[in-house]
C-alpha cells in the first residue's frame, strides 16, 4: 500500500534548483519551482542520467549526461514525445518533504 514517505527537508531544495533524494531504494529528483516541490524519477529514459543533477530552466530539467529534457511537473519529455518518466504526489509538512511511494 502506497504511503507518504519523508525524503528531504524544504531546506535542501533551493528555489529554481533540483536534488537527488534516495528513500525505499528509489531514487528521486526533487525540484523547487517557485516555492512548489515536484518529484519525479531520478533516471533519465535516454541513458539513465540523474536528473536531480540536472539543470531547471522554468518547468524543465535537463539530463546533465546527454541534454534530454523533462518537464517536472508532468514527466513529459521535451525531445521525444513518446517518452515520459514517472511523477510522484508531494505533500509539505512543516519543512518535512513527502513523497507518495
Amino acid at each position: 500500500m502506497a504511503e507518504f514517505v519523508r525524503v528531504a527537508s524544504t531546506d535542501d531544495v533551493k528555489p529554481g534548483t533540483g536534488i537527488v533524494a534516495e528513500t525505499n531504494g528509489k531514487a528521486l529528483a526533487l525540484f523547487n519551482l517557485d516555492g512548489t516541490i515536484y518529484a519525479i524519477d531520478n533516471t533519465c529514459v535516454h541513458r539513465g542520467g540523474p536528473l536531480g543533477e540536472g539543470d531547471l530552466e522554468g518547468e524543465v530539467v535537463t539530463c546533465p549526461w546527454h541534454g534530454w529534457q523533462f518537464n517536472v511537473k508532468t514527466g513529459g519529455c521535451v525531445n521525444n514525445p513518446a517518452a515520459k518518466i514517472d511523477t510522484y504526489q508531494v505533500k509539505v509538512e512543516g519543512t518535512d518533504i513527502k513523497v507518495l511511494l
